[in-house]
Parts: structure tokens; C-alpha cells; sequence
């Protein structure tokens, strides 16, 4: 069994301003023309497809060309595409059941109600069944009426929503298993302060959303979303693929590509344990205008003129008081996205630094109303949480 694992498309996305319409339906293409190559099974996509929940008319039409292109280069495959923290899960799960129908399953709601499971989707190879199952992003709101409550009577972290949520299924430890989700989980032992985050990730204050990944243990793979940077989540067979764009400056460099995964037999691995041979391979996605950082005085940085994204860090303040500095700029970077001053710190800046440790605004709101008790700092990270989810509508 053969099958493409992508995620966070975030189409629709603007970069300081900058429309990414072009980019976004270039690198589109080229995971068709992959399609075209490799000839998956199915193809799995976990989450954010827009980076809006109410995402634009322009948008919506890129994801339906992406879609169209993808069914007409693989007739026979499965194509797999669960909702994101950035999307609206009423509108992806729209018209679900007749989807369906054309092997495409779009699954924007986890279950909600007693009765109601995980979307499974079983393909079957030479080799036996390979079930997928779809788990759309979940906030433990969303799954109150199926997994309860606390002891207490509170409402259940997501740690434990989650788990909560995949005990229920009766999974068949003798045939391949795929979860496809889109959710922050930590491998064992690892704090989330660990996990390089991007800036155009959406972070809950406290890191109240993470999971921990021996959730995953029951999977032959997990195809993972919401993170942007590649990652593996404590085995290589758990796994975040990434943006297939950089979505930020804080991703320039990053290699980006499409996760190709290959599920062979599921065999007796010689413990009385069944293990499945999988291959993982990453192919390269090489973007129409790359996102870079350049810093330095301004005639050196004027001397990598480039028509890439570009964000500026100029280290002689005195370049900022050329009269000609934004035309130079643009006549050489054509797709310039800032320019910052950077300079060389020489002198004590403890003040700056604790302006810096105050930037969230947990620490900020804790600092001015002061001598907060436990409960009532739980109260405000939830409503801090609440307001920046609410950015992405």
C-alpha cells in the first residue's frame, strides 16, 4: 500500500500582505505531477486546507482545482482530507456522506454523540486490509457528550479527550492501521517547550492543547498535522510532514516535501508482537520563490539582489538613514516582505530582556492584576486561548 501524507495546505494564506496565490497553485501542481509519478493508493491530507475558517471565493476555488487535478490524475486512489484547527469543521464536513461515494472523503467533524465512531476507510492491497482512520482537530468541548467529564466534574483535558476518543474504537491489531489526525502530540518525556514552533502556528498559553504520543502506539502510522516544521513524534513511523510552503519567515531554509509512505505486510516480528515493514520517504518540494533571510550592512545586502521572499536585517543603523533605501530595496528584492534593524548587542539589556519574558499575554495580564490564585490563572489562559483561536475566523 502506497500513499501521499500532506498537511497544513493553508491556502489562502497572505505572507506580510503578499498574496500567495501563485506560489500556493505551483507547489499544488507539483504534488500532481508527483501524483502522476509515484501512482499512490491514497492520498491523506491532515488539516488546515484554508488558512481561514471562512476562507475566500479565490481559495475555495485553488482547493477545488487542487482536488480535480489530484482525482484526475489517480481515478483509482482514495483521497483523504480531515479539518484543521484553521478550518471550519461544518463547512469541510459539507456534503460528506456524497463525497464519499467518489472515494473522497472530507471529514471536518470528530464524533460528537454516543453511536457515532472515528471515520474508518479501508483499503485493501495484496497484503490485507489498511484502515484509516480520519480524527479531524478536536477540542474536548467538541466531544464532551462522548468521552464525559473529570472526576471533579471538569470539563476533560485534551490529553485526555483523546485518548478517551480512540479507546473507543475497536482497532484490528492483525491488519494495518493509519491514523490520520491534527493535533499537538509530545513523544514521552518531552516538554513542549522543546518543539521548535513556527510563527505561523497557532499556540494555546500553557500548552493546554499537547497530547502524548503513546496515544499513537496502537497505529501502524500516524500522519500527522499542525505543526509546520517536519518532525518525527518519537518514531519515524509518527510523523509530521510539514508545510508543503513556508508559511512564515521563521521557516526559511526548511526543506519541504511530500511524505511517501509504503505499508507492507503486517508480519510476526519474532517477540509475539505484529510489526508492519514501512518505508518512509521524503520527496522534495522546491517552491516557485523561496523565503529567505539576509543580513548584513546594505551594499553587502544589495549585492544578493534575488526575486525570492525576502525579509531585510540591516546591521548599521546608519543605512536606515539613506533617503533612497526603500527604492534600492525593491529594485532589488521585487518580492521584499520587511526590513528590520538588527544590531550587535554591547550593552547590559536585563530591562530588555524582561520586557521580552513579558511579550505573551499570559505574563503580561498575570504581571498587572498580580497575586492570581491557581483557578482564577486557569480562567485566564482559557480566555486568552479563546480570544487568539478567534483571530483565525
Amino acid at each position: 500500500m502506497r500513499f501521499f501524507h500532506l498537511s497544513d495546505l493553508h491556502i489562502g494564506l497572505k505572507l506580510f500582505n503578499r498574496d500567495l496565490r501563485e506560489d500556493q497553485e505551483y507547489i499544488l501542481a507539483k504534488i500532481v505531477e508527483y501524483a502522476k509519478q509515484y501512482r499512490p493508493d491514497a492520498v491523506v491530507v491532515a488539516g488546515d486546507i484554508y488558512d481561514k475558517a471562512v476562507p475566500s471565493a479565490e481559495a475555495v476555488e485553488v482547493f477545488d482545482h487542487f482536488v480535480a487535478d489530484l482525482s484526475r490524475a489517480l481515478p483509482e486512489a482514495v483521497i483523504m482530507i480531515i479539518s484543521g484547527n484553521h478550518d471550519s469543521a461544518a463547512r469541510v464536513n459539507c456534503f460528506r456522506s456524497v463525497l464519499s461515494r467518489q472515494n473522497l472523503y472530507l471529514v471536518g467533524q470528530p464524533p460528537r454523540m454516543q453511536g457515532e465512531q472515528i471515520e474508518k476507510v479501508t483499503i485493501r492491497d495484496e497484503h490485507g486490509n489498511v484502515n484509516f482512520y480520519l480524527l479531524p482537530f478536536v477540542k474536548p468541548s467538541m466531544v464532551r457528550a462522548l468521552v464525559g467529564m473529570d472526576e471533579d466534574g471538569s470539563s476533560l483535558s485534551y490529553d485526555a479527550a483523546i485518548h478517551r476518543l480512540l479507546e473507543r474504537e475497536e482497532i484490528e491489531e492483525g491488519e494495518r492501521n493509519v491514523l490520520v489526525s491534527h493535533q499537538f502530540y509530545l513523544p514521552r518525556g518531552m516538554n513542549a517547550e522543546e518543539v521548535e514552533r513556527m510563527d505561523s502556528e497557532v499556540r494555546t498559553v500553557g500548552n493546554i492543547d499537547e497530547v502524548s504520543a503513546d496515544v499513537l502506539e496502537r497505529f501502524d502510522y500516524a500522519a500527522l498535522g499542525h505543526i509546520h516544521k517536519p518532525m518525527t513524534v518519537g518514531k519515524e513511523v509518527y510523523r509530521y510532514c510539514g508545510t508543503p510552503l513556508a508559511c512564515s519567515v521563521s521557516e526559511a531554509g526548511q526543506e519541504k516535501g511530500i511524505v511517501l509512505v509504503e505499508l507492507g505486510a503486517k508480519e510476526d516480528a519474532g517477540d509475539g508482537k505484529l510489526m508492519t515493514k514501512t518505508l518512509v520517504r521524503v520527496l522534495p518540494l522546491v517552491p516557485l520563490r523561496e523565503v529567505r533571510v539576509i543580513k548584513g550592512r546594505l551594499q553587502e545586502v544589495l549585492k544578493q539582489a534575488s526575486g525570492d521572499y525576502v525579509s531585510i536585517h540591516l546591521t548599521d543603523p546608519a543605512d536606515l538613514e539613506d533617503d533612497c533605501l526603500p527604492e534600492r530595496l525593491r529594485l532589488a528584492f521585487p518580492y521584499l516582505l520587511e526590513v528590520r534593524r538588527e544590531e550587535v548587542r554591547r550593552a547590559d539589556y536585563s530591562m530588555d530582556l524582561q520586557v521580552e519574558a513579558l511579550a505573551d499575554p499570559f505574563s503580561l495580564c498575570c504581571a498587572f492584576l498580580k497575586d492570581l490564585d491557581d483557578a482564577e490563572k486557569e480562567i485566564l489562559r482559557d480566555v486568552i486561548n479563546t480570544v487568539q483561536e478567534g483571530k483565525i475566523k
